[in-house]
């Protein structure tokens, strides 16, 4: 075979031939000598690199250049060229003096793995793990498991593979794990992710917790049921239950869909009830009651989509008569199932017509999704009053299940622990009897309620007021009386000892001092009993000391109404001692009224002492209307200077801003009585008294006008002037209008220029102040 001309050493070549002919060995000249004949074709460069590769077949340089100049060559041919072959010797060739180079490796890989070449490619990669050292494999599996991956590569073979990088490297399960799901190879998938959860010192390389394999297992043993054996799913998904609180709604469907899967209808349907049953929030119980009715749901549409077919069949078998005349054991061709279904259809027990059964499950499931939701808010805290309320209406119209309730509710609330009221509980529980007309019973459950130690002595006051009024809705006077008796006995003092000995004081032996207690028992005896009785229990609430304000006046009329005006007095006397301002407000001015009224100018000395004794107590803020009345007292009663002095009294004793609008009334009553000149004392007593700016201004006003209606014009000019100090010109224009018409009318040109320079004069004093 000739050979090309081209392929021959050119003139420009000779050099290079010349210094190899020297020195072959050296890598240096024929590296130099690829570099000037980069342009060449490729064969002349192919017999270059041979050349020099046969007197440097250690070379790693000149191997890594060729191959990849003839992986440059094949990239856009077809695998199936025979460039392709020519290569794949060139590598093995390479690799004898290479086998070392993890590099000269993964490029034969990768062609390989290009070229489809399963077993080659396989057993390659197999010599390369044997030939490099431990170090370097990673480099290896890496596009090994890239490999094994793809399509068309047997189940078996990958399955070999990802075992044998598990010794190389166990923490990359995840990856084999994820491979067997995607293989659809279930069994090895699960019990590979149950050892990975079962390693306490494993570490998840891709970052899951071990909260999300739980999940992907359970989610893996649901969906695959029927596939995955030799695992105790049951187990399995209630650990997680008992580990992961946050996903138990999810987990409890999980394990009722494996159940499920299995045909296991009636253990799925426990699973449900059980999880219900079992779960703490409303979450969890939304999502396990979607599933559980959706299961329900199905399985009737299920049974009725069925009863037609179902229905057919039957017809075929009752009209089979030539078929059941025959023996039907000589029958060789008969399988097992349609012997089974024409020996047993004529058997009520081998009646599958259950859509009735089916339906009525799901609609009393549904019908129950408000008591069920209540169980799990129960759940949570059993001792929530509002939420056994509302477990009673739920089985309203259902007496029987009411009371349970009622029973379960106060068995389970502690009334120390307890959220809302627990007396009510009670209380609703004796009006269910009564309701019913069953009012022993009422009397049974309430004698129990008393019995109770709540947390609050009202709670026990309202159960012993609940059950007088009960009394007394059936006409049961006596009885109520009797209750309210008993309720206000104050225990002994063995009691008292004895509890004091125990440490732990129940509210029965304070119940006798509440308030809302005695004061039911009063109104009922009020009501009810007679006068001496009603007495009794007032002076027994004084006693105690828990009487209000409120109850000393209802106790003085009630007196009053009976004549008994000094007996009330004395409840005022005693009102008034036992509280302090401001609450014994209402009693002194009820007292004081109601003994002006009863007695007026026959006790005058009397009233007199009261009124002097209630300014004296009252203060500042509240004496007002005391002195109003005491000298409204004197007006009628009395005498006309001593009502003066009691006005001049009370304009000293009220605060600052309740002075103007006291003497305002000291004087129009002065004016009414003395007459108007009688005033001006009283004006210049408030001019002087030490009033607030502007009520010394307004007052001072008031005052000219007065003596200008008198006539008295210099008198009033003088107390324009006076009171022109407290007005400032630019914020008070008011009162120099006032004064300016004044002027205008009764005065001449020097008393206007005078008023101008006074302005003149306040307005510079106001404008130094405000500099």
């Amino acid at each position: 075979m000739a050979i090309s001309q081209e392929l021959y050493p050119s003139q420009e070549d000779l050099l290079y031939e010349e210094e190899i002919l020297r020195n072959p060995f050296s890598l240096k000249l024929w590296w130099r000598y690829l570099i000037a004949k980069s342009d060449s074709p490729f064969r002349k460069r192919f017999l270059i690199y041979e050349r020099a590769l046969k007197a440097l077949p250690g070379s790693y340089k000149l191997w890594h250049a060729y191959l990849r100049e003839r992986l440059e060559l094949v990239r856009n041919l077809p695998v199936t060229h025979s460039q392709y072959e020519t290569l794949n010797n060139t590598f093995e060739r390479a690799l004898v003096t290479m086998h070392k180079m993890p590099r000269i490796w993964i490029m034969y890989l990768h062609t390989l793995t290009e070229q489809k070449l399963i077993t080659r490619t396989r057993r390659t990669f197999d010599r390369a793990i044997c030939a490099l050292p431990v170090t370097q494999h990673d480099r290896i599996w890496e596009p090994y498991l890239v490999f094994v991956s793809q399509r068309g590569i047997p189940i078996e073979t990958s399955l070999r593979v990802y075992r044998r990088y598990l010794k190389y490297d166990p923490s990359h399960i995840e990856e084999f794990i994820e491979f067997l799901v995607n293989s659809s190879l279930w069994q090895e998938a699960a019990e590979r992710l149950a050892s990975v959860l079962n390693d306490n010192q494993f570490y998840s390389i891709k970052g899951k917790t071990k909260h999300r394999l739980w999940l992907e297992l359970c989610d893996l043993l649901t969906r695959h049921a029927t596939e995955v054996s030799g695992l105790n799913v049951d187990a399995i998904i209630r650990g997680g239950i008992r580990k992961f609180t946050d996903e138990v709604g999810r987990l409890w469907t999980s394990l009722a869909d494996y159940y499920i899967r299995r045909g296991l209808l009636e253990k799925a349907r426990d699973v449900f009830e059980e999880g219900i049953a079992t779960v703490v929030t409303s979450n969890d119980f939304a999502v396990i009651f979607n599933a559980y009715s959706q299961f329900e749901e199905s399985l009737s549409a299920q049974i009725l989509d069925n009863a037609s077919s179902d229905e057919e069949e039957e017809d075929m078998l009752e009209n089979g008569v030539d078929e059941e005349d025959e023996d039907l054991r000589l029958d060789i061709n008969l399988s097992i199932a349609k012997l089974e279904q024409k020996l047993l259809h004529k058997f009520w027990l081998h009646d599958n017509k259950d859509a009735d059964l089916r339906l009525v499950r799901w609609e009393y499931l549904i019908d129950r999704r408000t008591e069920l939701h209540n169980s799990v808010l129960l759940g949570q805290n059993p001792h929530n009053v509002q939420q056994w309320h509302h477990r009673v209406k739920i089985f309203e119209g259902n007496p029987t299940k009411q009371i349970l309730t009622y029973t379960e509710a106060v068995r389970t609330v502690d009334p120390m622990k307890a959220v809302g009221k627990p007396h009510t509980l009670w209380v609703s529980f004796a009006k269910l009897y009564e309701d019913h007309n069953d009012v022993n019973n009422a009397r049974v459950i309430f004698d129990k309620a008393v019995q109770v130690n709540y947390k609050a002595v009202d709670h026990l006051a309202s159960v012993w007021c609940q059950w007088a009024e009960m009394e007394l809705r059936h006409k049961n006077f006596k009885g109520a009386l009797e209750l309210m008796r008993r309720a206000t006995a104050e225990p002994s003092v063995e009691v008292k000892r004895r509890v004091a000995a125990d440490g732990n004081e129940p509210v029965q032996i304070k119940l006798h001092r509440s308030l809302r207690l005695w004061t039911f028992y009063v109104d009922l005896e009020e009501s009810l009993g007679t006068l001496e009785s009603t007495r009794k229990v007032y002076e027994r609430i004084l006693d105690l000391r828990i009487a209000t304000p409120q109850i000393i006046i209802n106790y003085a009329l009630l007196l009053e109404e009976h004549k008994y005006f000094e007996d009330a007095f004395k409840v005022y006397e005693r009102g008034v001692k036992i509280f302090k301002y401001p609450h014994v407000k209402d009693i002194w001015v009820t007292y004081l009224s109601k003994f002006v009224k009863r007695y007026g100018k026959s006790k005058l000395e009397r009233a007199r002492e009261l009124f002097e004794h209630a300014v004296e107590t009252a203060p500042a803020d509240a004496v007002k209307p005391l002195y109003l009345q005491y000298a409204k007292l004197e007006e009628d009663h009395g005498l006309a200077k001593r009502a003066m002095k009691v006005y001049d009294q009370a304009t000293k004793a009220v605060p600052n801003n309740e002075k103007l609008s006291m003497y305002e009334i000291y004087i129009a009553r002065a004016a009414e009585i003395f007459g108007v000149p009688k005033t001006r004392e009283i004006y210049e007593q408030a001019i002087e008294s030490g009033l607030p700016d502007k009520d010394v201004k307004t007052m001072c006003s008031k005052y000219a006008e007065l003596e200008k209606n008198l006539g008295e014009i210099d008198r009033a000019r003088g107390i324009y002037v006076f009171a022109s100090q407290f007005a400032d010109p630019r914020s008070d224009p008011d009162f120099w209008a006032q004064w300016n018409d004044f002027e205008v009318q009764h005065g001449n040109e020097d008393t206007f220029r005078e008023m101008l320079r006074i302005k003149r004069s306040v307005s510079a004093s106001y404008s130094q102040v405000f500099m």
